[in-house]
């Protein structure tokens, strides 16, 4: 059995003028990594490699992650080809993860993550937001053999976010 947690970076921000892999967390993203890795630490697995981006929002959400879970940052792999858009070379990465781990946990980028989702799990998403996690289970011995797998959790920030509509109409106490 192979899990693969696929997180996509948080929230970046567009207000410096730097090129696109170099644009940092908005304050909004910084919230929002931190809320999503205070809430998952049950869903993930006993022992897992974590791969990350070199994109700097996505190793931000990552290191942001590793401080909440305790995990050791100097265990972050980070790899150039994660920085990608294409569900197929993101893929290809995932399918050359040593057979030696069970478990993946990924940082990386959208339209990537949203698509690699719709091809290999089992749920339709229309989209994964900044933040996203999605945990994808296969049941296969190797990473190349990878397929369709099960859809075992999907969590978004807008689902831990309380929610208060405003007060309208008569209220009754």
């Amino acid at each position: 059995m192979k899990n693969l947690i696929l997180i996509r970076h948080a929230k970046s921000s567009w207000d410096a003028p730097v090129n696109d892999k170099e644009r940092p967390l908005s304050t909004r993203g910084i919230n929002d990594a931190h809320l999503m890795a205070a809430n998952i630490e049950e869903e993930l697995p006993a022992s897992y490699i974590v791969w990350s981006s070199t994109a700097l929002r996505a190793k931000n959400t990552a290191y942001i992650f590793a401080e909440n879970l305790l995990i050791p940052t100097e265990s972050i792999i980070l790899k150039d080809d994660l920085y990608t858009f294409d569900e197929k070379a993101l893929e290809k990465v995932i399918r050359n993860c040593n057979d030696q781990f069970d478990n993946l946990i990924l940082f990386g980028h959208n339209d990537a993550i949203t698509n690699f989702v719709n091809i290999f799990g089992s749920r339709a998403l229309k989209n994964v937001p900044t933040a996203g996690f999605v945990h994808l289970s296969f049941d296969v011995k190797d990473w190349k053999s990878i397929n369709r797998g099960k859809t075992e959790k999907v969590l978004f920030p807008s689902d831990l976010k309380k929610y208060d509509p405003p007060l309208t109409g008569k209220q009754v106490y």
